[in-house]
């Protein structure tokens, strides 16, 4: 027996054949006739000296060499795949696609890529929102935007260009600055509870912020949101106060559309980390994504000014 490779024509046969467990769903799927599938697995089995499939009357069963084979052709194919799809994004220079969170995307992306667009017409970027955990290898995408734990093992072996610290502070509409003047005020307040951080294992929340100013936060009453972008949008309706996120709300306190006091600001244990596969960085637009992104995130360091930061433990 040869440990020569049979033709990749007769291997992609047998994969998905072995997948459907159908010749003819098989030949389907490859856009050719089921008698030419079974041509392309005879000669494979000629190859290998040895049946793959058990032909029955309606169907057909892996044998012990084919089920042996099965998973190491699919993973082969999903490789190939995976690296075809890697080449030629590195011709497709003028398409970016980035990864972040619905809430990041919408209100600290969203309202500044006129301005990158403004600067690089050449670059199509493609954005996919989603608080699903995409990956390089099979998802398509250049640059990932990711929310979490500092030291999370996940961006092991990756590029991490950015950092954006993350920090919370009462917000609100401006109408209500006036109803509101100290901490010991916000307990009558409408709390709105921003629940987006409470998968974090140290997470940071209204007891924490008024626990600070020795207050104690069990009366708080208040709605809920488990979106981040929900609960800074309540807000700035005037429908009540929340511990904003200064990522989330920086456009509108910006804008004059909410409103931060008070001088304390919680810092969790958490960032967002802008990543991308290590040598990919030097892409002309993936760099200039990167550069444009590390001006404006320098601009959230004016919203600091006049506070007292406290990184929670």
């Amino acid at each position: 027996m040869t440990d020569r490779l049979p033709p990749l024509t007769a291997l992609r046969a047998f994969e998905a054949a072995a997948r459907h467990l159908s010749f003819q769903a098989a030949a389907g799927e490859l856009n050719v006739t089921p008698a030419a599938l079974s041509f392309q697995i005879k000669s494979l089995e000629d190859h290998l000296g040895a049946p793959l499939f058990r032909r029955l009357n309606r169907r057909v069963e892996l044998t012990e060499a084919g089920a042996a084979l099965a998973p190491h052709a699919s993973e082969g194919f999903q490789s190939l795949s995976v690296g075809w799809r890697a080449a030629k994004r590195t011709l497709d220079s003028g398409i970016l696609t980035v990864t972040a969170g619905p809430a990041f995307t919408s209100k600290w992306l969203a309202p500044r890529l006129f301005n990158f667009a403004g600067r690089h017409p050449e670059i199509e970027l493609r954005f996919a929102a989603t608080l699903r955990m995409l990956d390089f290898r099979t998802d398509d995408i250049d640059i990932a935007i990711r929310f979490g734990p500092d030291d999370d093992a996940r961006d092991d072996g990756l590029y991490r260009a950015l950092t954006i610290e993350e920090w919370v502070t009462p917000m609100m509409h401006p109408d209500l600055a006036a109803r509101f003047p100290t901490p010991q005020s916000l307990l009558d307040a409408n709390i709105i509870f921003d629940d987006s951080l409470a998968f974090l294992k140290n997470s940071v929340d209204w007891s924490d912020w008024l626990g600070v100013h020795d207050l104690d936060a069990s009366g708080l009453h208040g709605t809920h949101f488990s979106q981040a972008d929900h609960a800074i949008d309540a807000a700035q309706s005037g429908a009540g106060v929340v511990l904003g996120r200064v990522t989330l709300g920086e456009a509108a306190l910006r804008q004059g559309q909410l409103v931060a006091p008070f001088p304390t600001a919680l810092m969790p244990r958490a960032s967002f980390r802008v990543l991308c596969p290590l040598g990919a960085e030097t892409r002309p637009a993936t760099r200039a994504f990167l550069d444009w992104l590390a001006e404006e995130a320098a601009r959230l360091i004016d919203h600091r000014t006049g506070r007292d930061m406290i990184r929670m433990p």
